[in-house]
């Protein structure tokens, strides 16, 4: 996120919450401005949100979601009330939230040099953390004024979804768009079917490996920006998805279902499905960034990803 007022907003927003003086550092610019601010030795993260993305209800509804999780056991960033009361601030037409800090390295960096029996535990172990979320959202009670975003048929496959038109990427050559066409025609029919069968309830929807972190024994999710409801299946399948061309696939794949299912079941008869719903996904997402520093060649990669799963999955329906 660029915002030539950054300076002025997170310097009010420290004064917001009791912060002033405190060091800060940015360490993400994609979606949202995310800042570590050291304060008497202790970090806490101050969040400057992508304009535009998220209403303020959404938002809102966002830190009440991750207050329940957090008092339910999941590990995740809590909320941290400005000295006003208040767990969100618009300044300068920004919204700024505060959460508590937590420590660990992304889960792609650390299982890249780990042995396969090492990545497949560490895979498990994130099976039942993912169960964890989706077991206390699903016994927690949100408030009446509680909205966030559907990863549902039409979210995913309707004339507006989330992330956009993936069939109508400009980059698509005429087999791709007529392939990404046939992929959307079949998956709108074969999730109709499934709808009924499948979990359905509050998922995280982003939990790649930039969204986990690893601590000595203890794994953390963060970065709920794009959660709402939908499939548990996409929940796990946006895990495994990056992992797809690895040569333990199979076992990462073995092993965050097993440790999934160890909480709580988990149906699988559209497995495929959603492997190319996921990768589907990206495509219409970069839509609106080709002309990022690296969307072009981004661009790239996710239609192959997409391509791939596509055919996988239209060869078996």
């Amino acid at each position: 996120m660029t915002n030539p007022n950054a300076e002025v907003v997170v310097n009010q927003a420290l004064r917001l919450w009791g912060l002033e003086g405190a060091q800060t550092n940015l360490i993400a610019a994609r979606e949202n401005a995310v800042y570590r601010v050291t304060s008497k030795n202790e970090f806490v993260a101050l969040r400057l949100h992508r304009q535009g993305y998220r209403s303020h209800d959404e938002l809102r509804s966002e830190l009440e979601w991750m207050a329940a999780l957090a008092a339910g056991g999941t590990k995740v960033p809590s909320p941290i009330s400005s000295l006003s009361g208040n767990s969100l601030h618009v300044i300068d037409g920004v919204q700024v939230d505060v959460l508590s800090w937590l420590p660990g390295a992304p889960l792609d960096s650390y299982v890249a040099n780990l042995t396969t029996a090492e990545r497949t535990q560490a895979f498990f172990t994130l099976g039942k953390e993912m169960a964890t979320l989706h077991k206390v959202s699903d016994a927690w009670i949100p408030s009446k004024q509680f909205t966030r975003c559907a990863w549902d048929l039409e979210g995913l496959l309707g004339d507006a979804p989330l992330w956009d038109c993936f069939w109508k990427n400009p980059s698509l050559s005429a087999e791709e768009r007529q392939l990404f066409n046939t992929l959307r025609c079949h998956a709108r029919r074969d999730l109709k079917r499934y709808e009924n069968q499948l979990e359905y309830g509050l998922i995280h929807a982003d939990l790649v490996g930039g969204n986990v972190l690893v601590s000595d024994d203890s794994m953390c999710l963060i970065d709920f920006d794009d959660g709402g409801m939908g499939f548990r299946l996409y929940e796990v399948v946006t895990a495994l998805l990056k992992h797809s061309n690895d040569n333990d696939f199979i076992d990462l794949k073995s092993a965050l279902i097993e440790g999934y299912q160890h909480i709580r079941p988990l149906e699988l008869n559209a497995f495929d499905l959603f492997m190319a719903l996921r990768a589907a996904t990206y495509v219409g997402w970069n839509i609106s960034r080709m002309n990022e520093a690296g969307g072009r060649n981004r661009n790239a990669r996710f239609i192959d990803a997409a391509r791939q799963h596509a055919k996988v999955y239209l060869e078996a329906s």
